[in-house]
């Protein structure tokens, strides 16, 4: 087992799947599919959480570490909060064993973070994943302070740098204070620039670095990342499996041929469209993938053209 390997005391590394939502039509409800489902005025498509649970055991199956709800993948924003409750309570029964749930746990204010935590630690998770403040540019004070405040929780907790959707950006330096100050075991990296990952290594060195991103794991994994918060995988479990393995256990031949093949697909995993993306993919190779939550749309005919067949040409590749 190398350091690149889950564990139950870190329960952050290898490939942590940020999971999709399946969504039931219009009008169906939970059970009978006969619209029997809670009026939800215009969030009018009812989460599966049969079909959820199901995708949770399969991704496990697969050879997949575990599994990270309410991220952005997971269309949290949309959620109510008895539905984003309920979410991680289901993957924490279909993934058998809490320390394989990473739930996200972003919020607008740092004291409703801190209680998505405290509910995510009452579940039995193994850590969470937090943005820092997203509802304002926050200088370093206050993030430092909100990740403070999260980690009061108990459970570790994983920083979340995405600078393009939150507008502020976890640099080095910023990271390497919030390790200080004992409030992150990790961070998800999904600013794009491997370079950072040597910075990080240098400036906090037990600081655990995620790739974030799809499109750049196999750099950021060849620079010392120990784990893949990933989204791809939920379509092509087994093959995203493999290549972090042989990413992770320096078989660059095996790794760089998987890579280049499924690379057409990763790259949506850092654009605009990602979680229709996604979806789109999973419902080409069998699994429910659905249609997601408004504000987002489904894919212009163009873009859900080149989704489909990059997607059925890594079927015929022999990717699953």
């Amino acid at each position: 087992m190398t350091v690149t390997s889950w564990t139950p005391t870190h329960p952050w590394r290898g490939v942590m799947v940020a999971t999709a939502l399946p969504f039931r039509g219009e009008g169906e409800g939970e059970g009978d599919g006969k619209g029997d489902g809670p009026d939800r005025g215009d969030l009018d498509l009812g989460i599966d959480y049969d079909a959820y649970a199901a995708h949770v055991r399969r991704l496990l199956d697969a050879g997949c570490d575990g599994v990270v709800p309410n991220g952005s993948l997971g269309e949290y924003q949309t959620l109510t909060d008895e539905e984003r409750a309920r979410v991680v309570r289901t993957a924490v029964e279909a993934a058998g064993e809490g320390a394989r749930v990473m739930p996200g746990v972003s919020a607008y204010g740092s004291a409703e973070a801190r209680r998505w935590a405290e509910q995510a630690a009452d579940a039995g998770c193994g850590s969470v994943l937090l943005l820092p403040p997203n509802g304002y540019r926050a200088d370093e004070r206050a993030v430092r302070a909100h990740y403070a405040e999260v980690a009061e929780a108990g459970l570790p907790v994983v920083a979340y740098n995405n600078p393009f959707d939150t507008k502020v950006d976890l640099t080095p330096d910023l990271l390497a204070a919030l390790h200080r100050d004992g409030s992150i075991v990790a961070v998800k990296e999904f600013s794009g620039d491997v370079r950072r990952a040597y910075e990080i290594a240098e400036l906090a060195p037990g600081l655990d670095l995620l790739a974030g991103a799809d499109d750049v794991l196999l750099e950021l994994v060849t620079a010392g990342a120990v784990g893949w918060i990933a989204g791809y995988p939920n379509a092509f479990p087994a093959t995203c499996a493999a290549l972090y393995r042989a990413a992770a256990d320096g078989d660059p031949d095996t790794a760089l041929s998987l890579y280049r093949s499924l690379h057409p697909l990763l790259r949506w995993d850092s654009r605009t469209e990602f979680v229709q993306a996604i979806k789109v993919s999973m419902d080409v190779v069998g699994f429910r993938g659905g249609p997601s939550r408004p504000p987002r749309l489904p894919l212009v005919p163009e873009a859900e053209a080149l989704v489909r067949a990059a997607t059925e040409k890594a079927v015929a590749d022999g990717h699953h």
